[in-house]
Protein backbone atom coordinates (compact mmCIF):
# COMPACT_ATOMS: atom_id res chain seq x y z
CA UNK A 1 0.00 0.00 0.00
CA UNK A 2 1.16 3.56 -0.77
CA UNK A 3 0.74 5.20 2.32
CA UNK A 4 2.81 7.34 3.32
CA UNK A 5 5.99 8.17 1.09
CA UNK A 6 6.45 12.04 -0.14
CA UNK A 7 8.20 11.91 -3.52
CA UNK A 8 8.95 15.38 -3.15
CA UNK A 9 9.70 17.72 -0.23
CA UNK A 10 6.79 20.44 -0.11
CA UNK A 11 8.85 23.38 -0.81
CA UNK A 12 9.58 21.53 -4.14
CA UNK A 13 5.95 21.02 -4.72
CA UNK A 14 5.15 24.62 -4.34
CA UNK A 15 7.92 25.74 -6.36
CA UNK A 16 7.76 22.91 -9.22
CA UNK A 17 4.32 21.88 -9.93
CA UNK A 18 2.31 24.15 -12.48
CA UNK A 19 -1.12 25.74 -11.18
CA UNK A 20 -3.82 23.39 -12.51
CA UNK A 21 -7.08 23.67 -11.86
CA UNK A 22 -9.16 21.02 -11.41
CA UNK A 23 -13.29 20.48 -12.96
CA UNK A 24 -15.24 20.70 -9.52
CA UNK A 25 -18.92 19.36 -9.37
CA UNK A 26 -21.07 22.69 -8.88
CA UNK A 27 -23.47 19.96 -7.05
CA UNK A 28 -21.12 18.76 -4.45
CA UNK A 29 -21.88 21.90 -2.06
CA UNK A 30 -25.55 22.67 -3.25
CA UNK A 31 -26.95 24.86 -0.54
CA UNK A 32 -23.86 25.80 1.19
CA UNK A 33 -21.79 28.88 0.45
CA UNK A 34 -18.44 27.79 -0.27
CA UNK A 35 -16.77 30.04 1.93
CA UNK A 36 -18.15 28.76 5.11
CA UNK A 37 -17.10 25.09 4.65
CA UNK A 38 -13.81 23.98 6.30
CA UNK A 39 -12.57 20.95 8.17
CA UNK A 40 -10.26 20.40 11.07
CA UNK A 41 -6.49 19.20 11.03
CA UNK A 42 -7.53 17.28 14.84
CA UNK A 43 -10.36 15.69 16.59
CA UNK A 44 -12.84 18.16 17.34
CA UNK A 45 -15.52 17.89 19.91
CA UNK A 46 -18.93 19.76 19.01
CA UNK A 47 -20.97 20.78 21.97
CA UNK A 48 -24.59 21.62 22.04
CA UNK A 49 -23.89 25.38 23.41
CA UNK A 50 -20.71 27.34 23.22
CA UNK A 51 -19.38 25.66 26.72
CA UNK A 52 -17.08 22.68 27.09
CA UNK A 53 -19.58 21.79 29.96
CA UNK A 54 -22.38 21.31 27.79
CA UNK A 55 -23.64 17.80 26.34
CA UNK A 56 -21.54 16.57 23.67
CA UNK A 57 -23.23 16.05 20.10
CA UNK A 58 -20.35 14.52 18.30
CA UNK A 59 -16.80 14.34 17.09
CA UNK A 60 -15.40 16.34 14.08
CA UNK A 61 -11.90 14.01 12.97
CA UNK A 62 -9.62 15.09 10.38
CA UNK A 63 -10.83 15.83 6.92
CA UNK A 64 -13.92 15.12 7.72
CA UNK A 65 -16.25 18.88 6.73
CA UNK A 66 -18.23 21.00 8.66
CA UNK A 67 -20.06 24.05 7.55
CA UNK A 68 -19.93 27.23 10.07
CA UNK A 69 -22.65 29.41 10.29
CA UNK A 70 -21.95 31.83 13.02
CA UNK A 71 -18.98 32.93 14.76
CA UNK A 72 -18.71 33.92 18.46
CA UNK A 73 -16.08 34.48 21.20
CA UNK A 74 -13.31 31.79 20.17
CA UNK A 75 -16.62 29.30 19.14
CA UNK A 76 -17.94 27.81 15.76
CA UNK A 77 -21.49 27.40 15.23
CA UNK A 78 -21.22 24.46 13.09
CA UNK A 79 -22.97 21.70 10.96
CA UNK A 80 -20.74 18.61 11.08
CA UNK A 81 -19.71 15.55 9.29
CA UNK A 82 -21.70 17.20 5.76
CA UNK A 83 -19.62 14.17 4.01
CA UNK A 84 -22.53 12.30 3.17
CA UNK A 85 -24.29 15.74 1.58
CA UNK A 86 -21.12 15.46 -0.55
CA UNK A 87 -20.21 12.06 -1.51
CA UNK A 88 -23.68 10.55 -2.34
CA UNK A 89 -21.95 7.00 -3.93
CA UNK A 90 -20.94 6.60 -0.54
CA UNK A 91 -23.78 6.93 1.84
CA UNK A 92 -24.98 3.53 2.90
CA UNK A 93 -28.21 2.11 1.81
CA UNK A 94 -28.83 0.09 5.51
CA UNK A 95 -28.30 0.08 8.75
CA UNK A 96 -27.97 3.34 11.21
CA UNK A 97 -25.77 5.24 8.97
CA UNK A 98 -28.51 5.27 5.86
CA UNK A 99 -30.36 7.72 8.06
CA UNK A 100 -27.59 10.15 9.40
CA UNK A 101 -28.00 13.65 9.32
CA UNK A 102 -25.50 16.76 9.57
CA UNK A 103 -25.01 17.15 13.07
CA UNK A 104 -25.73 20.78 14.38
CA UNK A 105 -23.50 22.46 17.18
CA UNK A 106 -20.64 24.45 18.72
CA UNK A 107 -16.63 24.33 18.38
CA UNK A 108 -13.82 26.12 19.31
CA UNK A 109 -12.57 27.87 16.85
CA UNK A 110 -9.10 26.22 16.91
CA UNK A 111 -7.35 23.76 14.13
CA UNK A 112 -10.00 24.96 11.54
CA UNK A 113 -9.08 25.28 8.02
CA UNK A 114 -11.29 26.85 5.12
CA UNK A 115 -10.61 28.39 1.89
CA UNK A 116 -9.80 31.68 3.19
CA UNK A 117 -7.39 30.25 6.34
CA UNK A 118 -3.35 31.84 5.22
CA UNK A 119 -1.17 29.31 3.54
CA UNK A 120 -4.59 26.59 4.03
CA UNK A 121 -3.09 24.80 1.16
CA UNK A 122 -0.03 24.11 2.83
CA UNK A 123 -1.31 23.37 6.30
CA UNK A 124 -3.69 20.66 4.79
CA UNK A 125 -1.00 18.90 2.78
CA UNK A 126 0.77 18.87 6.23
CA UNK A 127 -1.42 17.60 8.15
CA UNK A 128 -2.74 14.94 5.38
CA UNK A 129 1.14 13.92 5.02
CA UNK A 130 1.19 13.27 8.65
CA UNK A 131 -1.68 11.09 8.94
CA UNK A 132 -0.09 9.22 5.57
CA UNK A 133 3.12 8.50 8.15
CA UNK A 134 0.78 7.64 10.40
CA UNK A 135 -0.81 4.83 8.72
CA UNK A 136 2.02 3.19 7.97
CA UNK A 137 2.92 2.63 11.63
CA UNK A 138 1.92 -1.06 12.57
CA UNK A 139 -0.45 0.17 15.65
CA UNK A 140 -1.07 2.64 13.40
CA UNK A 141 -4.59 5.12 14.92
CA UNK A 142 -7.76 3.18 12.80
CA UNK A 143 -8.31 6.22 10.78
CA UNK A 144 -4.72 7.23 9.84
CA UNK A 145 -5.09 6.83 6.12
CA UNK A 146 -9.26 7.69 5.69
CA UNK A 147 -8.05 10.90 7.57
CA UNK A 148 -4.99 11.21 4.99
CA UNK A 149 -7.54 10.74 2.20
CA UNK A 150 -10.05 13.50 3.03
CA UNK A 151 -7.35 16.10 4.34
CA UNK A 152 -5.78 15.66 0.55
CA UNK A 153 -9.30 16.09 -0.85
CA UNK A 154 -9.73 19.45 1.24
CA UNK A 155 -6.67 20.62 -0.13
CA UNK A 156 -7.63 19.74 -4.00
CA UNK A 157 -11.60 21.07 -3.15
CA UNK A 158 -10.59 24.73 -1.33
CA UNK A 159 -7.42 25.62 -3.21
CA UNK A 160 -8.06 24.40 -6.48
CA UNK A 161 -5.09 26.90 -8.07
CA UNK A 162 -2.50 25.76 -5.13
CA UNK A 163 0.82 24.32 -6.50
CA UNK A 164 -0.12 21.73 -4.31
CA UNK A 165 -3.57 20.21 -5.36
CA UNK A 166 -2.39 17.73 -8.53
CA UNK A 167 -0.38 16.01 -5.57
CA UNK A 168 -3.39 16.35 -3.11
CA UNK A 169 -5.42 15.06 -6.03
CA UNK A 170 -3.47 11.95 -6.86
CA UNK A 171 -2.90 11.10 -3.20
CA UNK A 172 -6.57 11.73 -1.92
CA UNK A 173 -7.46 9.25 -4.58
CA UNK A 174 -4.44 7.00 -4.64
CA UNK A 175 -5.32 5.98 -0.68
CA UNK A 176 -9.03 5.55 -1.17
CA UNK A 177 -8.00 3.01 -3.93
CA UNK A 178 -5.23 1.22 -2.26
CA UNK A 179 -7.83 0.27 0.88
CA UNK A 180 -10.17 -0.69 -1.42
CA UNK A 181 -7.94 -2.12 -3.42
CA UNK A 182 -7.08 -3.91 0.24
CA UNK A 183 -10.65 -4.86 1.25
CA UNK A 184 -11.38 -6.47 -2.07
CA UNK A 185 -8.29 -8.83 -2.16
CA UNK A 186 -9.89 -10.08 1.30
CA UNK A 187 -12.53 -11.54 -0.42
CA UNK A 188 -12.97 -15.00 -2.03
CA UNK A 189 -13.79 -13.73 -5.10
CA UNK A 190 -10.82 -11.86 -5.55
CA UNK A 191 -9.34 -15.27 -6.82
CA UNK A 192 -11.46 -15.69 -9.84
CA UNK A 193 -9.92 -15.64 -13.03
CA UNK A 194 -12.17 -12.79 -14.99
CA UNK A 195 -11.38 -9.58 -12.74
CA UNK A 196 -15.60 -9.53 -13.95
CA UNK A 197 -16.20 -11.77 -11.46
CA UNK A 198 -15.07 -9.60 -8.38
CA UNK A 199 -16.09 -6.57 -6.84
CA UNK A 200 -14.42 -3.28 -8.92
CA UNK A 201 -12.50 -0.83 -7.19
CA UNK A 202 -14.58 2.53 -7.40
CA UNK A 203 -12.74 4.41 -10.40
CA UNK A 204 -14.74 7.81 -10.57
CA UNK A 205 -11.93 10.00 -8.34
CA UNK A 206 -9.50 8.60 -9.92
CA UNK A 207 -10.93 8.83 -13.26
CA UNK A 208 -11.12 12.53 -12.54
CA UNK A 209 -7.11 13.18 -11.58
CA UNK A 210 -6.69 11.31 -15.25
CA UNK A 211 -8.90 14.19 -16.84
CA UNK A 212 -7.84 16.88 -14.78
CA UNK A 213 -4.15 16.84 -15.28
CA UNK A 214 -4.07 15.62 -18.88
CA UNK A 215 -0.44 15.25 -20.25
CA UNK A 216 1.52 15.40 -16.42
CA UNK A 217 2.77 12.63 -14.11
CA UNK A 218 -0.56 12.48 -12.16
CA UNK A 219 -2.48 11.40 -15.38
CA UNK A 220 -0.08 8.74 -15.73
CA UNK A 221 -0.41 7.45 -12.23
CA UNK A 222 -4.35 7.14 -12.69
CA UNK A 223 -4.00 5.25 -15.59
CA UNK A 224 -1.68 3.27 -13.78
CA UNK A 225 -3.56 2.50 -11.08
CA UNK A 226 -7.00 1.33 -13.33
CA UNK A 227 -5.35 -1.27 -14.78
CA UNK A 228 -6.00 -3.02 -11.61
CA UNK A 229 -10.20 -3.44 -12.37
CA UNK A 230 -8.92 -4.93 -15.19
CA UNK A 231 -5.83 -7.65 -13.98
CA UNK A 232 -7.30 -11.27 -13.65
CA UNK A 233 -7.45 -12.72 -9.98
CA UNK A 234 -5.61 -15.68 -10.19
CA UNK A 235 -4.95 -16.85 -13.07
CA UNK A 236 -4.77 -20.75 -12.79
CA UNK A 237 -2.15 -21.62 -14.88
CA UNK A 238 -3.76 -20.46 -17.50
CA UNK A 239 -2.27 -18.38 -20.46
CA UNK A 240 -5.46 -16.66 -21.27
CA UNK A 241 -5.04 -14.08 -18.07
CA UNK A 242 -1.16 -13.23 -18.83
CA UNK A 243 -1.50 -12.62 -22.19
CA UNK A 244 -3.71 -10.28 -21.83
CA UNK A 245 -2.37 -8.18 -18.62
CA UNK A 246 0.93 -8.66 -21.06
CA UNK A 247 -1.18 -6.49 -23.68
CA UNK A 248 -2.34 -3.96 -21.12
CA UNK A 249 1.04 -3.18 -19.71
CA UNK A 250 2.76 -2.51 -23.17
CA UNK A 251 -0.02 -0.25 -24.14
CA UNK A 252 0.09 1.46 -21.40
CA UNK A 253 3.97 1.90 -21.58
CA UNK A 254 3.48 2.81 -25.44
CA UNK A 255 1.16 5.75 -23.90
CA UNK A 256 3.17 6.82 -21.06
CA UNK A 257 6.79 5.93 -22.72
CA UNK A 258 8.84 8.28 -19.73
CA UNK A 259 5.81 8.02 -16.91
CA UNK A 260 7.00 7.41 -13.42
CA UNK A 261 5.23 3.90 -13.67
CA UNK A 262 6.43 3.17 -16.92
CA UNK A 263 9.24 0.55 -15.98
CA UNK A 264 6.95 -1.26 -13.63
CA UNK A 265 4.80 -1.58 -16.66
CA UNK A 266 7.52 -2.93 -19.12
CA UNK A 267 8.99 -5.25 -16.28
CA UNK A 268 5.28 -6.63 -15.38
CA UNK A 269 4.52 -7.46 -18.80
CA UNK A 270 7.85 -8.94 -19.41
CA UNK A 271 7.30 -11.21 -16.53
CA UNK A 272 3.81 -12.20 -18.21
CA UNK A 273 5.74 -13.34 -20.78
CA UNK A 274 8.24 -15.16 -18.69
CA UNK A 275 5.63 -16.61 -17.12
CA UNK A 276 4.11 -17.41 -20.09
CA UNK A 277 7.05 -19.79 -21.35
CA UNK A 278 6.39 -22.20 -18.65
CA UNK A 279 2.40 -22.05 -19.23
CA UNK A 280 3.61 -23.21 -22.86
CA UNK A 281 5.66 -25.77 -22.04
CA UNK A 282 4.07 -27.60 -19.66
CA UNK A 283 1.25 -27.91 -22.38
CA UNK A 284 4.43 -28.97 -24.88
CA UNK A 285 3.42 -25.92 -27.41
CA UNK A 286 7.01 -24.91 -28.23
CA UNK A 287 7.08 -22.83 -30.55
CA UNK A 288 4.85 -20.81 -28.40
CA UNK A 289 6.94 -20.67 -25.38
CA UNK A 290 10.05 -19.42 -27.71
CA UNK A 291 7.66 -16.99 -28.87
CA UNK A 292 6.94 -15.50 -25.30
CA UNK A 293 10.90 -16.21 -24.56
CA UNK A 294 11.84 -14.07 -26.95
CA UNK A 295 8.91 -11.17 -26.57
CA UNK A 296 10.32 -11.20 -22.90
CA UNK A 297 13.93 -10.72 -23.70
CA UNK A 298 12.98 -7.91 -26.03
CA UNK A 299 10.86 -6.52 -23.23
CA UNK A 300 13.82 -6.78 -20.85
CA UNK A 301 15.91 -5.10 -23.50
CA UNK A 302 13.47 -1.96 -23.85
CA UNK A 303 13.93 -1.66 -20.12
CA UNK A 304 17.14 -0.94 -19.96
CA UNK A 305 17.40 1.35 -22.61
CA UNK A 306 15.08 3.34 -21.59
CA UNK A 307 15.26 3.12 -17.65
CA UNK A 308 19.00 1.72 -16.88
CA UNK A 309 19.77 2.05 -13.32
CA UNK A 310 16.98 1.30 -12.27
CA UNK A 311 15.61 -1.48 -10.11
CA UNK A 312 13.08 -2.58 -13.31
CA UNK A 313 15.79 -2.87 -15.45
CA UNK A 314 17.78 -4.93 -12.67
CA UNK A 315 14.84 -7.51 -12.13
CA UNK A 316 13.69 -7.95 -15.53
CA UNK A 317 18.21 -8.77 -16.44
CA UNK A 318 17.24 -11.31 -13.60
CA UNK A 319 13.51 -12.90 -15.32
CA UNK A 320 15.94 -13.48 -18.51
CA UNK A 321 18.64 -15.08 -17.03
CA UNK A 322 16.31 -17.59 -15.52
CA UNK A 323 14.53 -18.47 -18.49
CA UNK A 324 17.83 -18.84 -20.53
CA UNK A 325 19.20 -21.20 -16.90
CA UNK A 326 15.51 -23.27 -17.63
CA UNK A 327 14.72 -21.91 -13.87
CA UNK A 328 10.85 -22.04 -13.69
CA UNK A 329 8.92 -17.95 -13.45
CA UNK A 330 5.80 -19.73 -13.00
CA UNK A 331 5.03 -22.39 -10.81
CA UNK A 332 7.34 -24.85 -9.23
CA UNK A 333 11.06 -25.82 -10.76
CA UNK A 334 10.94 -28.68 -12.63
CA UNK A 335 14.30 -29.96 -11.65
Amino acid sequence: MRIGSLASSVVLLLTAVPCLAQQKNPSATAGYDPASRATVVHEAQVYIAADPASQKVTVVSPGHEVVVMERSGGWLRVFADTDVEENPEEVPMFGEAAAAQPASGWMKDKGVIGPATPQGDLLLFGSAANEEVLAEDPHAPKDAAQSAHLLYRRLDDYFPQSPLAPEAAWRSADIRWQLEKQDISSLPSAHEQASYLRPQIYEDQMRKVAKAYRGTKWEALAEYELLDNKLCGDWQGLPKCPEQEAGLYLKYANQFPQGPKTADALYNAAYREGALVDMYNVDGNRKRSDIAASRSKDIAQQLESQFPGTDDAARAATLIYKLQQGIAIYGSDRD
